[in-house]
């Protein structure tokens, strides 16, 4: 077996690193060992990687992950190598977009069409493996090898990754990389929250609460749905402001939210349950709420649990956009070139591999809506 070595952004050890991350450096840019695709596995070069909330959650402790990991997990990338030569629709040099959970086909979830619940996947990602085994990183150290966690099947933070092959759609090579990343989670669970989980419809009213990535990416899929008004709500003015630029009928502070009280359908992407809570309490009689934030897990949610009936309200939890990656990216693709889904807006900045430390002090600062490396910058 071939091994070769790669940069890649490892996290040692979570939870307690002081902030500012520039200064607590959470993330070592180190060389590791990267084994050859196995057979269902590809060799991919990540051309470009987004810097998420997921990524975040594991370095401050609210994900616990098995450590050490190479973090990363919205990317796209060149293909560089096939664990099985002979693999369908797939090719050495084919522009791809890594999503982070593969499914395994095989499961009750995954037979009834929903994939993105897939038992399998979800297990193996909490063990910080592919979803066949193992890792495929190791690191060489004066104490001798040991292996390196991926990060939801993908450790995109690295100059290559190995991946599974269900945990890629191949896409068309005109696309800017940095764009193309961005398909692979922000869109992915945005505008697959609206579209799948919420199926809203026409001249449905949609509030979204948290206009990171994720949420702007829902507020532009609601307006692709046709949805009107959308109402956006967040404490950043600057986030604000690009909800209005891109075609929010408000955009509103948290504590003047009123004014987008009785909502057809409220998306809650702030991970809080106090968040959580005032969506809840947003959506008209009637309504659907849809959350997709990953708060802490020792965090309770409160509600009246008379308002589910006497209110006919609907909450419901939205992994990864309800999505399939292989039927939906090509979609949100095509009404991205249609013009109706602008996903190059969400991009803050592109930096490099070796500024890690400091993007992540941006997104914990709420400063970032996507920032996104380039490894060989």
């Amino acid at each position: 077996m071939t091994e070769r070595r790669i940069a890649a952004a490892v996290l040692a050890r979570s939870g307690d690193h002081a902030r500012p991350y520039g200064a607590s450096a959470p993330l070592a840019i180190t060389t590791l060992d990267l084994a050859d695709p196995r057979p269902g596995e590809v060799l991919v070069r990540i051309d470009a990687a987004g810097i998420c909330h997921s990524d975040l959650s594991v370095i401050n402790g609210d994900r616990p992950r098995p450590m050490p990991m190479a973090l990363g997990h919205e990317a796209a990338g060149t293909v560089l190598a096939l664990g099985d030569p002979d693999e369908p629709g797939l090719a050495v040099g084919d522009r791809v977009v890594l999503v982070f959970l593969p499914s395994c086909g095989q499961c009750p979830q995954c037979l009834s069409g929903e994939g993105y619940l897939c038992a399998a996947a979800a297990a193996a990602n909490g063990r910080g493996e592919l979803i066949r085994g193992g890792s495929r990183l190791t690191c060489r150290t004066a104490q001798g090898d040991h292996a390196v966690h991926h990060h939801l099947g993908v450790s995109a933070f690295a100059t290559q990754a190995v991946v599974d092959r269900r945990s890629l759609v191949k896409v068309d090579a005109d696309i800017p990389p940095e764009t193309a990343a961005l398909f692979g989670c922000a869109v992915l669970t945005g505008v697959g929250a609206v579209m799948n989980t919420a199926r809203v419809r026409p001249g449905e009213s949609v509030t979204v609460y948290g206009l990171g990535g994720v949420g702007l990416a829902a507020l532009l899929g609601a307006l692709a749905s046709g949805a009107q008004p959308v109402h956006a709500i967040d404490p950043a003015p600057e986030k604000r402001a690009l909800a209005l630029e891109l075609g929010a009928a408000s955009a509103l502070a948290p504590e003047d939210d009123a004014a987008a009280l009785g909502s057809d359908v409220v998306i809650e992407t702030v991970g809080k349950s106090a968040v959580l809570a005032r969506a809840y309490a947003a959506a008209r009689r009637g309504g659907r709420v849809v959350t997709v934030g990953l708060p802490n897990p020792a965090e309770q949610l409160s509600i009246n649990a008379l308002s589910l009936v006497a209110e006919g309200k609907t909450l419901m939890g939205s992994y990864m956009g309800s999505s399939i990656p292989s039927r939906d990216i090509p979609r949100y693709i095509a009404l991205w070139r249609a013009g109706r889904l602008p996903v190059e807006r969400l991009l803050s900045s592109v930096g490099a591999l070796e500024d890690i430390n400091e993007l992540m002090d941006r997104l914990a600062e709420g400063k970032a809506i996507r920032q996104v490396i380039v490894p060989d910058w």
